[in-house]
């Protein structure tokens, strides 16, 4: 679906490569997009293993930590959600058997978080469905070198690399 936005006059707004009506599409179709996939991803993931998006971008992250474990508070690099939340959902994975959370033994205000066996196990789980679920909801639906390209622009992007 294509978003055209009207001049305040009411007019027809005419497609322009280098005004606000391009960027005004290209956002809208970036907005789109991600709606699109994260609401077949958000799906996917809880009805095959009962995780959410957060719950899997956490254990994801968790999954490459040694022990003892990474501070709760480093997780908002990769789930942004507030410290409560935060707290909130890794009472919820512990309370599943999926991570430990323990004092963190260099600041005793702190906590760390650690994975489980149980938790590498359904992260194996949500990962083949992550995988099969992006594929479908978005690789497939570009060439290969369509893939390098999305990649290297958002990379672009979210690095502050200019042009």
């Amino acid at each position: 679906m294509r978003m055209y936005l009207a001049p305040e006059d009411g007019r027809a707004a005419a497609p322009d490569r280098h005004g606000g009506y391009e960027r005004a599409r290209a956002w809208a179709a970036l907005t789109a997009a991600h709606a699109a996939v994260t609401e077949r991803l958000s799906l996917a993931l809880m009805d095959a293993t009962a995780l959410s998006v957060n719950d899997f971008e956490a254990l994801l992250r968790l999954d490459g930590v040694p022990p003892p474990g990474l501070r709760l508070g480093d997780l908002h690099d990769t789930v942004p959600l507030s410290q409560p939340a935060l707290s909130r959902m890794a009472a919820r994975l512990e309370q599943r058997g999926l991570v430990l959370r323990a004092g963190d033994p260099t600041d005793r205000r702190g906590v760390v978080v650690t994975i489980t066996v149980a938790g590498r196990r359904i992260l194996r789980r949500a990962v083949a469905v992550h995988e099969r679920t992006l594929r479908a909801a978005l690789l497939d639906r570009l060439s290969p070198a369509e893939h390098d390209q999305l990649a290297d622009l958002l990379d672009r992007v979210a690095e502050g690399r200019p042009m």
